[in-house]
């Protein structure tokens, strides 16, 4: 057994898996076009190559991933700090029917999941983790939560079966959110109305930006500030009986930061400037969300789940029908048969 601590080990296979990923998605198209990030095609070339190396070798690869967490958190801080109460106070009725509809769909997702493990004669606990937990809630979700599932309900591979959900729901999605948005677009002769701004990553056109040292500076300062926030609050929460992972208290921290601090202050004190939505954060929340999903696939002991495949594929095909029917058929109606539907109907399917 490899052991995950060996240093240069973690190091060679965190940094290469998003630069590989990059240059596989530059030489085959398809990968562009269905939008497939860079960090989860390296990833998982990394983890099918280690379990290669399983089979053959009976050699096993694990990893530390303290620094993966860490990464993951810096991301939903980013995400915190480029959000605004009031931009929720803004989506007035549109955003509390979807709301609402979103939340009846996770029940039934949910409901889909513990039901479909059930006929496969698995523990119904296992059909959460093929639910909400890993289609909506995604890698980083599943990764926070399998330790409780492991702990709670003895689920030791809860990990692996909550990636390899994520990871196929990605795939899913990613093959056909994009169809999906442009059947509507199209049957429907749709225009957007809008010109918005993008808040994660650099735009691929705009790579090659500049950025100076004082706004990264800058960025790093608030999204310190946002954690230490974020871990006071996650421990009084914990104290009160409530467990959540500490992205989430560090996402909640960056919303608060954002919303009240920031506005009032930074007109007096520039460089408290962090919610502005600038190059410099979404660099980082690019950086840390690619190097968290290449960690996280990568890891990903594929020898563990074998025996699941099937009702691992069966479950996420299922939910992905009954989100494409749900979003064509409904989601789109309530939402106001527009453009901007269209948008919300290929959202809900990749995060379905």
């Amino acid at each position: 057994m490899i052991c995950g601590s060996n240093y240069y080990l973690v190091k060679f296979c965190s940094k290469y898996a998003p630069a590989l990923g990059k240059a596989l998605n530059f030489k085959f198209t398809v990968l562009r076009d269905f939008n497939i990030p860079e960090p989860v095609v390296g990833g998982l070339l990394f983890s099918i190559i280690f379990a290669l190396v399983h089979f053959i070798l009976g050699v096993s690869v694990e990893f530390d991933m303290a620094a993966r967490d860490i990464m993951l958190a810096y991301f939903f801080t980013t995400i915190g700090l480029n959000s605004n109460i009031m931009d929720l106070v803004k989506g007035g009725k549109p955003l509390i029917v979807l709301l609402t509809a979103t939340i009846l769909y996770m029940i039934l997702q949910n409901l889909v999941g513990v039901s479909i493990a059930s006929v496969f004669g698995l523990d119904p606990v296992i059909g959460m983790l093929g639910g909400t937990v890993s289609l909506i809630g995604g890698h980083g979700t599943a990764i926070a939560w399998a330790p409780t599932f492991a702990e709670k309900f003895g689920i030791q591979n809860a990990m692996e079966i909550g990636i390899a959900c994520a990871t196929f729901g990605l795939i899913f999605a990613s093959l056909m959110g994009g169809p999906i948005a442009s059947y509507l677009i199209k049957k429907h002769n749709l225009k957007s109305e809008n010109d918005t701004v993008q808040e994660v990553g650099i735009p691929f056109e705009e790579e090659d930006s500049k950025i100076d040292y004082m706004g990264f500076l800058h960025a790093i300062l608030g999204i310190h500030f946002s954690i230490m926030i974020g871990m006071v609050l996650n421990e009084s929460l914990e104290e009160m009986g409530l467990k959540l992972p500490l992205f989430v208290t560090c996402l909640f921290a960056g919303i608060l930061i954002s919303s009240f601090l920031t506005p009032n202050v930074s007109k007096k004190v520039t460089w408290l400037d962090w919610n502005t939505r600038k190059k410099a954060l979404a660099l980082v929340a690019d950086i840390s969300l690619g190097i968290f999903l290449a960690m996280s696939l990568m890891s990903m002991q594929l020898w563990v789940i074998v025996d699941l495949a099937g009702p691992i594929i069966t479950m996420v095909v299922v939910q992905f029908v009954i989100a494409a029917i749900i979003a064509l058929f409904i989601i789109f109606r309530i939402m106001g048969s527009n453009y901007d539907a269209a948008v919300i109907c290929f959202g809900l399917v990749v995060f379905h």
